[in-house]
């Protein structure tokens, strides 16, 4: 993600202008890993399921053993308050986050009540409407609960989706299909993904290896209130080499038609388009 021109940070107790610090060396979360965030959008005035954003830091910060210090309600104030410094017609990634400050006697769990928080406004633009992307396969996959916290939106997860988007990125592709503990499809490394095949709309089945998206979760609903067939089930690689339509789902740009599946081709379709639009539609109206 290129460094967007205007970044706002709030930080103990306070909205300050540019990215300022805010974690020392000794913190837990600087050399343990012991952080999470959450990522929501604000554009044409609006900032669609902040809410559900929001109570997902916490929820994600429950599950790393660190203690959120802020509620649902507090945090879509603060954010509220930091989006009267950027225009209307501005595209802003809001990023709330916590972080453990100390640890136990072990110095591994982190210390109950001592937590970092902090959020932070940066004016990303919208990728263009359209905007397409391809996809390769990659020998990394998905880890499970057993191994990893994939209950948590956590930036310790994140250099195992590096080195997808890296070996993908070696092939010519920008982004990995990826695949789960079992070889089922599971998601893209940078979001949820979604096949269209005969009008009937299919999706990887949530089975706790990936977090299922805020904003999948609302095409879902999208899709039902419409009238579409949807399915959420295990799906393999070649069932996205079967499809019609393929997209991926994810907050930072919401919906982006895939051309390519290394050597199968797509044309971004009619399904695709409709939900783009129905979306749209949801995040400009009284919601």
């Amino acid at each position: 993600m290129a460094v967007g021109q205007n970044i706002s940070t709030y930080f103990e107790g306070a909205w300050h202008d540019g990215d300022v610090p805010i974690m020392r060396a000794a913190d837990h979360g600087a050399w343990l890993g012991s952080n999470v965030f959450d990522g929501a959008r604000y554009f044409d005035g609006v900032a669609p399921d902040l809410e559900a954003h929001c109570a997902r830091v916490n929820r994600s910060a429950e599950a790393l053993m660190i203690t959120p210090t802020v509620t649902t309600e507090e945090m879509v104030e603060i954010v509220w308050e930091g989006l009267t410094r950027y225009s209307g017609d501005s595209a802003v990634y809001i990023r709330p986050m916590y972080w453990a400050i100390d640890g136990d006697r072990t110095a591994i769990v982190p210390q109950p009540e001592r937590t970092g928080f902090a959020i932070c406004l940066e004016e990303i633009a919208l990728a263009p409407a359209d905007a397409v992307v391809t996809l390769g396969t990659t020998r990394f996959r998905r880890p499970v609960l057993e191994s990893s916290v994939v209950n948590a939106k956590a930036g310790c997860l994140y250099p195992n989706n590096a080195r997808m988007l890296a070996e993908v990125n070696a092939k010519g592709y920008a982004n990995a299909l990826v695949a789960d503990a079992m070889g089922n499809v599971a998601e893209s490394a940078t979001s949820n993904v979604f096949m269209v095949r005969d009008g009937e709309v299919f999706t990887p089945i949530a089975n706790g290896t990936f977090l299922a998206g805020i904003t999948r979760a609302r095409h879902l609903v999208n899709l039902e209130k419409e009238g579409v067939t949807i399915h959420e089930t295990v799906l393999s690689f070649d069932d996205f080499r079967a499809a019609d339509e393929v997209f991926l789902s994810g907050n930072m740009n919401k919906v982006t038609p895939v051309t390519e599946f290394e050597g199968t081709h797509f044309q971004p379709g009619p399904v695709t388009a409709r939900v783009r639009e129905m979306y749209w539609d949801w995040a400009l109206s009284d919601q």
